[in-house]
């Protein structure tokens, strides 16, 4: 028989033993990503147990009446392990229904993992939505390249690609994210944007998951031209941040990092995901972005919001 309760902080250890095992889940949905902003957002994640096991979590957060999966995630739903199938997946939604239900909550915010992040398959969830009359609020288009299957670089972007090599631009893992920061930041003030994290805040959750988040640099005599921060999930990879200067542009110091990346350093993983180019909750493509991304061979793959009103 399946029960859910919430989750307290004395349960962290078992919380992340579940995301380890389970097949959506990674390291942003461990309670060292999850708590780094733990101050920004009021907690209301479940544990769902069947006996003495838990055999699924589900990371949220409260605003108001309104529950996220998670606010200060880019996606997460219910974290499942192999123990639960889709009967028992309908019955788990039930019971975080009622649940919620009872504390006052009248919507859910859920935002699944998009499958090219799943270890195994797992989107029961999606079934489970359409059942509980839950209905796709937004939608945004990534850029994910599937990466032993690949449709290779663009005629333009083996170009720019070359010229880098011509220039001398090397590329090689760095380890200074405050000048990485720094540069991040430049790029995005001129679209009047700020990075999501800080640079405090970087380090701290690089400090947390050292292997899993990596700096990628371009620099051409010493000079950092453009870099990429990748997060790591095993046999996904993620492109977080990705930056270049003027004179990185100038030289294609970015195409020749993306394309070491994506042929090279991690050509051996099943997916390279570039993130999305939409904007204004997904009403807007940034063509040129997009147009980017696909000249690495990248193509689309959604990540939805659902609202579920209770």
């Amino acid at each position: 028989m399946l029960k859910v309760r919430p989750y307290q902080p004395s349960d962290a250890d078992a919380w992340n033993v579940v995301v380890g095992r389970s097949r959506n889940g990674n390291f942003l949905h461990q309670r060292g990503y999850m708590d780094y902003h733990a101050d920004r957002f009021a907690d209301c994640s479940l544990l769902v147990e069947r006996g003495q096991e838990i055999v699924a979590v589900f990371p949220a957060n409260l605003r108001g009446n309104v529950v996220s999966s998670h606010g200060g995630l880019t996606y997460a739903g219910v974290i499942a392990t192999h123990e639960l199938r889709a009967d028992s997946t309908l019955n788990v939604f039930e019971l975080m229904g009622e649940y919620y239900r009872r504390n006052g909550v009248e919507r859910v915010i859920y935002k699944p993992v998009p499958h090219v992040f799943h270890a195994y398959p797992a989107e029961e969830d999606l079934y489970a939505l359409q059942r509980v009359g839950a209905r796709l609020s937004r939608r945004d288009i990534s850029s994910v390249i599937p990466l032993r299957h690949a449709a290779g670089f663009s005629d333009m972007r083996r170009r720019a690609i070359r010229r880098a090599e011509s220039a001398g631009v090397e590329i090689g893992q760095g380890k200074d994210l405050s000048a990485y920061h720094a540069l991040l930041n430049e790029v995005l003030r001129r679209h009047d944007a700020v990075p999501t994290h800080s640079a405090a805040e970087l380090a701290l959750l690089q400090s947390r998951f050292p292997e899993q988040i990596v700096l990628h640099e371009a620099r051409l005599d010493g000079e950092l031209l453009a870099g990429v921060l990748v997060y790591d999930f095993g046999r996904t990879v993620h492109a977080q941040y990705i930056a270049a200067s003027e004179e990185g542009r100038r030289v294609d110091a970015l195409s020749l990092l993306l394309g070491s990346l994506v042929g090279s350093v991690y050509a051996n993983r099943s997916y390279f995901s570039l993130g999305i180019s939409t904007e204004r909750n997904g009403t807007v493509l940034n063509s040129g972005l997009v147009a980017q991304k696909e000249s690495f061979g990248a193509r689309g793959v959604v990540h939805d919001f659902y609202e579920w009103a209770l």
